[in-house]
């Protein structure tokens, strides 16, 4: 009777050099960027937001006398995202099913009043062009959190159906409960920005920074699993370290990518005269 060969786990398979390259490649890439980029944890939240937004003073909120890392609109994107994040990971597991129609149209009207929103506040950077209302940054904020919402909502049950072996065929929303849940979460983080007290506005300006690179790393974690050929293989968290950390190393380049082309234009990086 022919003796059988124990199944391996994909991330421990073959072709042992891969990881480690990549390991090494993305480790260089962080170093680099932490080196290269203003000092501390504002200093580091500051060169991420210059990657993904304008940063203008006056459509941003302030800690004291200084501009957070994102205006408004992208403060309200990227902490509703990492919100959204946080709540599915504890409400929906793996579930990679969308959202019933009701629940989508209700994202997708978010996204419209976001556009609109956009190009309203737009067109008031425009000398003479005209404009139905005067914007401001509370619905900046709102505005934006609609779209974080939605992205994260597209973006999550995606990962789960393409990670792993196992994900569970239940919607990432079940329902209306649930639904509200999170907008009420979400809600309430952008109550605490509209506060714009010191101590509160601090850890929510470094929990933006990380908003923008976990959404970005889920995006490319999604790319990473089909070039490592690694699709619906995973059994448990180990089996997706690599394909993670290849996307986080993604995400991380194209910040720093963006923040050197913004550099050599204007001389600046993350906001600071280097």
């Amino acid at each position: 009777m022919a003796e059988q060969t124990p199944e391996r786990s994909p991330a421990r398979g073959r072709m042992r050099p891969l990881p480690i390259f990549i390991a090494l490649a993305v480790l260089l890439i962080t170093g680099l960027w932490l080196a290269l980029t203003p000092e501390g944890l504002l200093g580091k939240t500051d060169a991420v937001g210059y990657a993904v937004c304008h940063r203008i003073d006056v459509r941003s909120f302030h800690l004291g006398e200084r501009p957070l890392p994102l205006c408004a609109r992208c403060t309200g994107m990227y902490l509703a995202a990492l919100s959204a994040f946080a709540f599915f990971t504890i409400t929906a597991g793996r579930a990679g099913l969308y959202p019933r129609r009701a629940v989508i149209a209700v994202l997708v009207a978010g996204a419209a009043l976001w556009a609109f929103d956009g190009l309203n506040s737009f067109a008031t950077l425009i000398p003479g062009a005209p404009h139905l209302y005067e914007p401001n940054n509370t619905l900046r904020l709102i505005t934006g959190s609609m779209i974080g919402v939605g992205l994260m909502t597209m973006i999550y049950p995606a990962f789960q159906q393409i990670a792993w072996v196992d994900w569970e065929a239940a919607r990432v929303i079940p329902g209306r409960r649930q639904f509200t849940a999170l907008l009420l979460v979400v809600g309430f983080v952008d109550l605490l920005v509209l506060t714009e007290q010191p101590l509160v506005l601090y850890p929510l300006a470094i929990l933006s920074g990380v908003g923008v690179l976990v959404l970005l790393t889920l995006a490319y974690s999604l790319i990473a699993l089909q070039i490592l050929k690694r699709e619906s293989a995973a059994r448990t968290g180990f089996d997706l370290a690599l394909p993670v950390f290849l996307g986080f190393g993604l995400a991380l380049l194209q910040v720093g990518g963006i923040d050197l082309l913004r550099y050599l234009a204007t001389g600046t990086w993350g906001g600071f005269h280097l």
